[in-house]
């Protein structure tokens, strides 16, 4: 089932169930892949890697909101840019952990060769493309970092 076909569903269950908090990460969800659908001209569906970018940036945008809110003791609007995140993380894959990253980090370097720092950029595209929304970049780069600066 599409990611589409899917929100649509989980808006219908949220609209029973009166759960405005899912239902308004829902719609938010929703709105973003229009967006994108429009931008992008006549296209009529999203590969599962434009689908999951966007899910990502939704689930950055509330992150940083509720760290901002947080930092300002706003309590009461963190609390449910978390819950969204939530809601928003259902539809993602299961992200991966460090360790598994890290495997993934290695053998790119030994596949492309990498040397040190100057060869960041070749690495990280290819570890970026291959975890395609399994793992945040900030990660990846820690990661990537870490291993070239070795």
């Amino acid at each position: 089932m599409s990611l589409q076909k899917e929100i649509m569903t989980a808006m219908k269950e949220a609209m029973k169930a009166k759960d405005s908090v899912a239902l308004e990460s829902l719609r938010a969800i929703k709105s973003a892949i229009l967006l994108v659908q429009t931008e992008s001209g006549a296209k009529a569906e999203l590969t599962e890697e434009q689908e999951i970018k966007i899910l990502q940036k939704l689930v950055k945008q509330r992150k940083d909101s509720a760290t901002i809110f947080t930092e300002q003791g706003r309590e009461d609007l963190a609390g449910p840019e978390l819950a969204q995140v939530a809601v928003i993380e259902k539809f993602l894959p299961e992200p991966l952990t460090e360790e598994e990253i890290e495997k993934v980090v290695v053998a790119v370097i030994d596949q492309v060769g990498a040397q040190g720092m100057k060869d960041m950029g070749k690495v990280m595209g290819m570890v970026s493309k291959e975890l395609a929304g399994q793992a945040d970049g900030k990660t990846i780069s820690t990661i990537v970092k870490n291993k070239l600066a070795q």
